[in-house]
């Protein structure tokens, strides 16, 4: 899929980007690299998180240790 194709509201899970628990992980690991940024599965607001595009990147710009 095309980045250019991907909507920032659209759902990261279910009918939107279609994403699962492994998607969840190897995403979460690869922020962690690339950003500082550790996304917890035991954090209580992780279905909030990842949401959509908008509310992962707003959480990894509020939470970068840079």
């Amino acid at each position: 899929m095309p980045v250019s194709t991907i909507e920032m509201d659209a759902p990261l899970f279910g009918d939107g980007l279609g994403l699962d628990s492994i998607d969840a992980l190897e995403l979460s690991l690869a922020i962690k690299r690339q950003y500082g940024v550790e996304l917890r599965s035991d954090n209580a607001d992780k279905v909030d998180i990842f949401r959509s595009v908008r509310s992962l990147t707003h959480y990894i710009a509020a939470h970068s240790p840079s």
